[in-house]
């Protein structure tokens, strides 16, 4: 067991970075001992221990509890489970706030898995360690519970999810309104006393986020039944005023009440949007709170979140038909110009500050679609809505304020302000979604008179160049592609400008232009769009991004800069032949830094798929040197045990065997690879494990010969089947495994096989692992032959697979969505059909049904005119890459080609069923077909005449 002082000592190293790999190791290494969690939360726990270390211990605790609560079905990993919960609230409601996040992360997992079932009693402690008057326990008590319940928010609605909301609301329900109360007459009580107000308003933000977490999937019949109580005290507190609890130091965070009205904002747009028909008669006092709030808010940064939630409350209202009248005439729509438009999309000096001294999160509030809470993007967000309702009148309105500021700045060229105003409001009235526009405004010509001169002169204030960069970014769609060819070299010019924002900006413009798809979802640009400036590009990206590598971290900042090169280098294809050594040669050297503290997933993720599009589009007669090249800097990362790269690394080392020439034998360093791809540890991260199979299979395609002993192959292959969400990569590798080893040497092994897939499908099948099993047999078919998937189960027990194919396999082929795999079904059971064991053995009566659902698949929507192959880039329009973790990390330039013994598209498939039932026709003197026709139902016969027949 471990003990608190060596435990502690452990979490102390894993702070120093010389120390704090080999303790991270030491601390995995314990994780199994009895006792080792709780020892874990005594450490957090401890007073007398460095803030540092418990905080460490949190976060360790919290990763343990990820890793180390529950196996996929739930079962659990560890046997303190019942000790950790029964400790776990009383220790975090004494926690400082630091550790209370970390260790509420904990709980929220833990009752992810076990609330309510296997943890009934936890909200009942929970209300009876609420007080009446200890608001500091209250606290804590309430800190806990949100840890609970925001789970629910983005969840989707169920059955169990508004069960276990029901469980919760019958017992926190009239306790939270209590307490609601009680700290309400406290704040009034407390009104002179800084100090009691401050604990007072912590307890009541957290009340505000309950109320919140409480209505977040429907209106309970509490809510609505003590509505005017509830929200009498939430309005109450959104006018709330109290010098005591105010900061004005422009410096500082949000105060408390600011923090306050901002979570009233959040709820009371919850209300207004999802349960408008109940609280629609408070709504009016709420608009005209909120406006009130918005015009005597200072600019200061620190309100910009709440101003933010405060506009998009606003927004909210403009949708309503019963309230959005309030904005509908002239002077109303001036009203909300000058006094919330103008205010909240003027640039502050706090943003100058931003835009000079940290660029990339002026870049990444800038940017539409971020995360972020910006003054900038509810205003916008804001107007866009309200045009939405009467376009002709905003754009009316709004229209005479862009040409005001226009004639200011054209009088006094150094007020620009007045026109990064304009070309803001202009922006925002103009689009409508990415690829339409506001008919009332002509976006080429305001782009010709006010833009055009801001790309090419030099004597501007830098935010005007990047408004007018940002410009073409926004109206991509609007512009011809020739007028986005012409922008290349200017776009290219500012890659070459010293500020950050500006050559950021044109990097991100570049990418989304090449990124644009025509009329018939094919790339607009192509390597021939690109080749007189290709090289060009390539050059002033690497040098922008190598421009600071005093850190790790510094040199990954910059993603889109990244992400950028991906897309020229995707483009460009094979057109950078000359020089793609040297391009890869720059982007290993740039792993190689980045190695040492990965801390920009992103940046990383463009990264590694940049080498793999060089490799893809590069191979060809250049294998010998790129592996030559690439696998010496990629074994270093295993060797340094980088493990946020491992997964691109297998990823990377598989496609250049997949690519290698026939000629070329299996090289030396994938052999002495194939011991440690085997070894338990490499398995243990989740993320690892689609790399790790396909590599394996990799090497199995090049060489099975390298694989001395099966036994280790399939015990990998064991381990992946028995779990739900690693059945898949199990399938992919027994495929591999049947197709390229040899019968003689595989026999042996067989029977087993087939046990292990027996066992998953009768004690623990989902409905995925039953499709992938339907086309497993359909690709023994295919690999092997006709009667081979038969005998394959057969061995196991004789007439086991009839029975198989029956209940399980026949009913879910019918659901199968996939088109490969619907391609895969149909060419695999038009195979087996025509085994003697279904024309006139012993599946004979399985003969109709399968030919019934094969003409099901082959009618239905989705198979028609799919000649066309997928286009692959397709895919490279990545989903946000935003932490490294457990998941895995898909490379999208190189997907993994799933085993197609068939060769032929989907279309292909149909045409191949339909001969086929024609020759078994012809081989029966035309019995078989008018046989089916006898067994088939009305909606068979239909399909059957579809086919021809």
């Amino acid at each position: 067991m471990a003990d608190l002082e060596s435990l502690s000592l452990l979490l102390e190293q894993s702070l120093n970075p010389q120390t704090s790999k080999q303790a991270e190791q030491q601390l995995r290494a314990q994780e199994d001992t009895q006792g080792f969690a709780l020892t874990l939360l005594h450490v957090v726990a401890s007073t007398n221990l460095n803030i540092s270390t418990r905080l460490a211990g949190a976060l360790f605790f919290k990763n343990f509890i990820k890793r180390k609560w529950v196996d996929e079905d739930g079962r659990y990993l560890n046997s303190d489970v019942e000790l950790i919960k029964h400790e776990i609230i009383p220790l975090m409601i004494t926690l400082p706030n630091n550790l209370q996040v970390q260790i509420g992360e904990a709980v929220s997992i833990i009752a992810d898995s076990d609330f309510p079932e296997r943890w009934p009693t936890l909200i009942d402690d929970l209300v009876a360690k609420l007080s009446e008057d200890d608001m500091v326990t209250n606290k804590g008590v309430l800190t806990v519970a949100h840890s609970i319940f925001k789970r629910w928010r983005p969840l989707f609605r169920s059955d169990a999810l508004f069960l276990e909301i029901k469980l919760v609301l019958d017992k926190f329900c009239t306790p939270f309104l209590a307490l609601l109360h009680r700290v309400d007459s406290s704040i009034d009580a407390s009104s002179d006393n800084k100090a009691q107000l401050q604990i007072l308003f912590d307890v009541l933000l957290l009340l505000i986020k309950i109320y919140y977490d409480l209505n977040c999937q429907d209106i309970p019949e509490f809510f609505e039944d003590n509505m005017n109580d509830g929200m009498g005290i939430i309005h109450k507190y959104l006018v709330y005023d109290n010098p005591l609890l105010r900061d004005d130091d422009e410096d500082s965070d949000a105060d408390i009440l600011a923090k306050t009205k901002t979570s009233i904002s959040e709820l009371i747009q919850l209300y207004t949007t999802r349960y408008g028909d109940v609280f629609d008669p408070m709504i009016p006092q709420f608009i005209q709170s909120v406006w009130n709030l918005l015009t005597a808010t200072s600019l200061q940064p620190k309100y910009d979140i709440m101003v933010s939630k405060l506009l998009s409350f606003l927004t909210c209202v403009a949708r309503l038909p019963t309230h959005s009248e309030i904005f509908n005439n002239e002077t109303a729509m001036k009203e909300v110009t000058e006094r919330i438009i103008i205010p909240n999309l003027t640039v502050r000096e706090s943003d100058e500050e931003l835009f000079e001294d940290d660029p990339i999160e002026y870049i990444r509030r800038d940017l539409e679609g971020s995360d972020s809470d910006t003054r900038r993007r509810g205003a916008i967000d804001f107007l866009r809505e309200l045009k939405a309702k009467n376009d002709s009148l905003v754009t009316q309105v709004v229209f005479q304020y862009i040409t005001h500021y226009l004639q200011e700045y054209h009088k006094f060229p150094q007020q620009w302000k007045y026109k990064d105003l304009a070309i803001y409001l202009f922006t925002a009235l103009a689009t409508k979604s990415s690829s339409s526009t506001n008919i009332l405004l002509d976006v080429v010509q305001f782009f010709t008179q006010n833009i055009v001169s801001d790309l090419i002169n030099d004597d501007i204030h830098t935010i005007l160049k990047v408004d007018a960069i940002k410009y073409i970014y926004t109206f991509r769609n609007q512009l011809t592609k020739q007028q986005l060819l012409e922008s290349f070299p200017i776009l290219n010019k500012h890659l070459k400008a010293s500020d950050f924002v500006e050559y950021t900006y044109a990097s991100i413009t570049i990418e989304r232009i090449l990124s644009l798809r025509g009329a018939d979802k094919k790339p607009m640009f192509n390597k021939e769009d690109i080749q007189g400036i290709v090289q060009e590009l390539l050059t002033n990206l690497f040098q922008l991004i190598l421009k600071n590598t005093s850190t790790p971290e510094k040199l990954a900042e910059n993603e889109f800069l990244m992400k950028t090169l991906m897309r020229v280098l995707l483009i460009a294809e094979g057109s950078v032949s000359s020089i793609a050594v040297e391009l890869l040669k720059n982007l290993l050297s740039i792993v190689s830094i980045i190695a040492k503290n990965p801390s920009n997933p992103r940046f990383s993720h463009y990264t590694f798929e940049s080498i793999a599009i060089l490799i893809k589009y590069n191979h060809n007669g250049n294998w010998n040197t790129l592996m030559n090249i690439i696998v010496p800097s990629f074994l270093e990362l295993l060797g340094a045990d980088v493990q946020e790269f491992v997964p691109y690394v297998f990823q990377i080392l598989a496609f250049l065997l997949e690519v290698s020439p026939e000629s070329e034998p299996l090289p030396d360093t994938y052999k002495q690879l194939i011991q440690p791809l085997l070894s338990p540890s490499v398995w243990e991260f989740k993320g690892n494990i689609p790399a790790v199979t396909r590599l394996l299979q990799a090497i199995l395609v090049k060489d099975y010969a390298a694989f001395a002993d099966l036994m280790a192959l399939l015990g990998v292959f064991q381990k992946l089947i028995s779990s739900k969400l690693n059945e898949y990569y199990g399938f992919d590798l027994l495929e591999t495994i049947l197709l390229k080893v040899p019968d003689d040497r595989l026999q042996p092994y067989v029977s087993n096989i087939g046990v292990l897939l027996l066992q998953r499908l009768q004690n623990s099948r989902t409905e995925k692992y039953v499709k992938r099993l339907v086309c497993f047999v359909s690709k023994l078919t295919m690999i092997k032959s006709t009667d081979y998937s038969i005998l394959f189960f057969e061995q196991v027990q004789s007439g086991i697979f009839g029975v198989i194919f029956e209940q399980f396999l026949l009913p879910s082929i019918a659901n199968i969505g996939n088109l490969n795999d619907k391609k895969t079904v149909i060419i695999g059971l038009t195979h087996l059909i025509q085994s003697p064991k279904f024309i006139s053995g012993e599946f004979q009566k399985l003969l109709t049904p399968t030919v019934e659902v094969l003409l099901q698949l082959t009618t239905s929507e989705s198979i028609k005119s799919l000649n066309a192959d997928v286009d692959e880039l397709a895919g490279l329009e990545m989903e946000e890459i935003s932490s490294f973790g457990s998941s895995f990390s898909k490379l999208n330039s190189i997907p993994v080609k799933s085993l197609d013994p068939s060769k032929m598209t989907l279309a292909e498939s149909r045409t191949y069923l339909v001969g086929q039932l024609k020759q078994l026709d012809q081989q029966s003197n035309g019995m078989f077909i008018n046989q089916v026709k006898s067994q088939l139902n009305e909606d068979g016969l239909k399909n059957l005449a579809i086919l021809g027949f």
